[in-house]
Order: C-alpha cells, then structure tokens, then sequence
C-alpha cells in the first residue's frame, strides 16, 4: 500500500469531515497572538512551555513541520516569526491559507513528505515545531535526520508524539470499555490485517499508523546531535479509558549541537 498517498488523501478526508486536528484557531486568538498573549500544542490538551521558546519571536525562522490545519503556524506568525508550514495534506494546508488571508498574516505553506526536506537548504530555520504526526511515517529515523539538518547549530526542535503503550490496547475493545492487549511495538494499524482488510483498508479513507519505539523517539534524536532539554507528558483529557492510568503523548524540546 502506498503509505504516503493514503494518509494524503486521509488527511483531505478528515478535514472535510471536521476531524478537531484540522479546526484552525479562531480571529480571537490571533488578535490575541498579535498582542503577544499566545500559545500553541504540539500534542492533545497541554500548551508547550513558553520558556521553550525565545522572548521574542519577531523574525525567528520556524519550520512548522506536518503541522497543518490552521493551529501552530498563524498563532506563531501572528506573534512575529517568519513561518512556513510543511504538511503533506492540501486542504491541512488551505486551513492555514485560510486563516493568513482571513487574518492578515504572512507564511509560506509548502506541501511535502515530514521525512523529505529537501527543498529547504542547510541551517535555514532557528526552531522546527512538529506536533503529534510521526505516528504516518513508518521510520523516524529520517525525519530526526532532516530536522537537524535543516537547523541551524543551537537550534530548537519541539516535537509531540505517541507514548507507544497507547498501540498496544485494541482501540475498539477500549471504547467498550476492557484493556485489551493486542499489538507489538513497532507495528502499524495494517500489520495484523488479511490481504482483503488491507483492499477494504486501502478503500476506507483511513489513515495508516505506524507505532514506534521511545528508544527510535528519544534516542533518535540524540543519534542525529540533539540534546533533550525537556520532556512532559499529556493525554486525552479524560476522554481514553487510558487517562486514568498513563499518560499517552510525549513532547521533547531538543536543541542541534554541534557533533565534534
């Protein structure tokens, strides 16, 4: 299965359907963000710390990296950096079209593959803010690679991404309310499927989903020369049977040192 053009066409599905990952943030929030009252999520329910980021934001080069649908980059430009947005959905993309041409504000939107950054040059951006989305590639290893490459040196990488226990529990037994063991780490959503759930999978407008090992999420990071400079963890809001026992989203802030 072509992983990249069904998460695509997913991913216009889900905005169609008004999936809340694809519901850009409201004209309030970004007269707010302007005025220098503003935060975004790279996870579920959490703000991302803002001594996270510089004290100013004016003119900071931000990658906003499969961060599409309106939320993280106009909030960030709004604030004064120089934005652009890479996601590998076209309308995830003209939600952010949207909301700059609603709002006045100026990024450049860019559609791409998270693990391909080829189109940008070496050392171009001071920080890269990739919410929750590794989860539709099947390696990270090559989006670590390309983050810091692009970076320049004490650059900043915000990452969110999957706790990978949250994989393991078979979602619908979930909702029914038993904690079902069921999936290995690493796997996908297709993984366990026959040929003809995979037809029928290839058919639905479902996204495929890849779980990964903390070691590839952390320690990836740290391989490419990053630095963890902090960690906290989030959930659902309640909403997951799982939040009453473990935290399922991670956020790392890293920043690219130089590897002597």
């Amino acid at each position: 299965m072509d992983v990249i053009k069904q998460n695509s066409q997913a991913w216009d599905k889900k905005v169609e359907n008004g999936a809340v990952y694809t519901k850009c943030v409201s004209e309030e929030v970004i007269q707010q963000s302007k005025s220098g009252d503003w935060q975004i999520s790279v996870t579920t329910e959490k703000s991302v710390p803002k001594n996270w980021f510089p004290n100013e934001l004016e003119g900071v080069k931000i990658l906003c990296l499969a961060s599409g649908g309106g939320q993280q980059a106009p909030v960030l430009a709004a604030a004064g950096a120089d934005v652009t947005v890479m996601d590998l959905s076209i309308k995830q993309l003209e939600q952010d079209e949207f909301v700059a041409k609603r709002d006045g504000l100026k990024f450049t939107t860019v559609q791409g593959n998270m693990t391909d950054l080829s189109c940008f040059a070496d050392e171009q951006f001071d920080m890269i803010i990739h919410p929750v989305s590794n989860l539709f590639i099947e390696d990270v290893k090559p989006l670590w690679k390309e983050a810091t490459r692009v970076l320049k040196e004490g650059g900043v990488l915000i990452a969110g991404f999957v706790n990978p226990l949250l994989f393991i529990f078979d979602d619908e037994q979930e909702m029914q309310g038993n904690l079902e063991v069921r999936h290995s780490v690493p796997s996908s959503s297709i993984s366990h499927l026959t040929e003809a759930e995979i037809l029928a999978y290839r058919q639905s407008n479902e996204t495929i989903e890849f779980s990964h090992t903390l070691e590839d999420q952390i320690q990836g990071q740290i391989d490419v020369g990053f630095v963890i400079t902090g960690l906290y963890e989030d959930d659902f809001g309640g909403h997951r049977m799982l939040d009453s026992y473990i935290k399922t989203f991670i956020a790392t802030r890293a920043v690219k040192m130089r590897i002597e």
